[in-house]
């Protein structure tokens, strides 16, 4: 039975418990909260973080573990910022770089260039929410003592096997990642941003959001629209589409990038995948498929479909990676060789001329010690079960017709990228729903914030954009940004112009205003 394919994901199978919808949680209402509200973040040194920039601070925020009960355990957030540069700021920006899973203070480190320029009136501000990073990180172990799927008996319940072995794989997550594990959904991380906010002494919040950031800052003004500033969310996540709906949507965003990338290919000389677009694209689901049945041997390991698709899906992110795409596409094709292509995807470290060890690869992590190789991904898995009201029942897994439907709905979206992105419903399968935030969210009542679509983006498709728009109603400002890629601002100079002049000046774009994709 197609189920069986939840087996072989072990690394990925974290399946986080739902939080109840908290709705309004204004400071001043909760005066068994003001313990929190009225702390100071003391900054200092960022240890510990690999490559910290000179003028980096880094600090921690104690926030409640359960909101519901919050005098009993405690998490220490982790900060960081760039102090502005002017005497008297507006107060801070804080950013959020997406994932679920994403640490924000190594984003934040990495990107004092990008947005040096919000420090003209802002402290520019991130954190790595709970559970990522080194907040309270979770995560499933080594892998050692994961339990696997047995093969059924004759009159054996393959589906029942399966969903037995997840909720078995859940409790040694659970083991390794302690309570965090329960309260991983963005509602959670919202009310700690509120939180954050008061911490920096900041009445409003001014708020930079990007792909599942977007999620983040739409969940904060439907539960603290008096407290927003000025907000930009960009590369928008949807609101209004369970899990399964949001992945195919999803898989039809990244082959749409593909095709792009493919009829871009075939339109240079010396594409690896030929001159026409049309057998260009056929050649690349062939080639996915020829791996995965017989992966390239190399000094590496084995070289497989999968990580083929991993690294077409990190490549596709950015315009400005597409000619190295081509490059590795070529050298694995004509010499067997994935280097450029294990680079792309950051599975791939090669040793320094001295060193006599061999090259590995190994998942690359931000900070130099005390963050799971697996936290990205765990934390991912954790936050969008949680914030899913509608999983798969574990009928929906003994349907093998309904199955077989899903396979086919997802391969016909892409057959690329579709099966991985129907591995990631099936793991929240059989739980527990998540939070129902998705139908408290309508119309806002906060002040306009600016929304950016990117139209060749294969992460968070346009139509999330204009969808979310909708739904949170005449305080959503759209920018439409004609370009390529995940998200607008770090790739397009038109889009963090506008950026920008909103955050620092207060100068919104018209609703339904454009930006042209950039020259390449």
């Amino acid at each position: 039975m197609h189920i069986r394919v939840i087996a072989s994901v072990a690394a990925l199978t974290l399946l986080g418990s739902g939080t109840a919808w908290a709705g309004s949680a204004d400071e001043d209402r909760q005066p068994d909260l003001r313990s929190f509200y009225s702390q100071q973040i003391k900054w200092g040194a960022c240890k510990g973080l690999a490559h910290a920039p000179k003028g980096l601070e880094c600090g921690t925020v104690k926030v409640p573990l359960d909101y519901a009960d919050p005098g009993k355990e405690t998490l220490q957030l982790a900060m960081a910022r760039f102090k502005a540069s002017v005497k008297k700021p507006r107060g801070s920006v804080v950013l959020n770089f997406g994932g679920p899973g994403g640490p924000g203070v190594p984003g934040l480190a990495g990107g004092e260039k990008v947005f040096g320029e919000l420090t003209n009136a802002y402290d520019v501000v991130s954190f790595d929410p709970r559970g990522v990073g080194r907040s309270a990180p979770v995560t499933c172990g080594d892998g050692s003592d994961m339990p696997e799927l047995e093969p059924p008996g004759e009159d054996g319940d393959e589906a029942v096997l399966a969903l037995d072995m997840l909720k078995a794989q859940y409790e040694v997550c659970r083991k390794h990642s302690g309570p965090v594990l329960a309260h991983m959904g963005t509602v959670d991380v919202s009310r700690d941003l509120d939180v954050i906010r008061a911490a920096l002494g900041d009445k409003k919040l001014n708020y930079l959001g990007f792909s599942y950031g977007t999620r983040l800052g739409a969940v904060y003004t439907a539960q603290f629209p008096k407290k927003v500033g000025r907000m930009v969310l960009d590369g928008v996540d949807t609101l209004t589409e369970p899990l399964a709906e949001q992945a195919l949507v999803g898989a039809k965003g990244q082959q749409t990038a593909l095709d792009n990338f493919v009829t871009w290919c075939a339109g240079n000389t010396g594409c690896a995948l030929g001159p026409n677009s049309r057998e260009a694209k056929e050649n690349i689901v062939k080639l996915v498929k020829q791996l995965n049945s017989d992966p390239v041997q190399s000094m590496f390991g084995q070289f497989t479909g999968e990580d083929l698709v991993a690294a077409m899906g990190h490549a596709l992110y950015q315009r400005d990676l597409w000619p190295y795409l081509s490059q590795g596409l070529l050298s694995l094709l004509t010499d067997g060789d994935p280097r450029t292509l294990l680079r792309i995807s950051g599975a791939l470290v090669l040793p320094a001329p001295d060193e006599a060890a061999p090259v590995q690869r190994r998942d690359i992590g931000p900070y130099e010690e005390d963050v799971p190789f697996d936290n990205s991904t765990a934390a991912l898995v954790a936050v969008n079960c949680a914030d899913d009201p509608d999983r798969l029942t574990a009928a929906d897994l003994k349907d093998e017709e309904g199955i077989k439907q899903l396979e086919a709905d997802f391969t016909r979206a892409s057959p690329v990228f579709g099966p991985a992105r129907l591995y990631e419903v099936l793991l929240c399968a059989g739980r527990p729903k998540g939070t129902d935030y998705i139908r408290n969210i309508e119309d806002v009542d906060s002040p306009k914030f600016l929304m950016v679509g990117t139209r060749g983006d294969p992460a968070t498709p346009y139509q999330w954009t204009t969808e979310t728009a909708r739904r949170l109603g005449d305080s959503a400002v759209v920018l439409d940004n004609k370009g390529e890629g995940h998200t607008g601002y770090a790739s397009s100079k038109c889009v963090r112009g506008k950026v920008n002049a909103f955050l620092l000046y207060g100068s919104l774009p018209s609703d339904g205003s454009s930006c042209g994709p950039e020259v390449h």
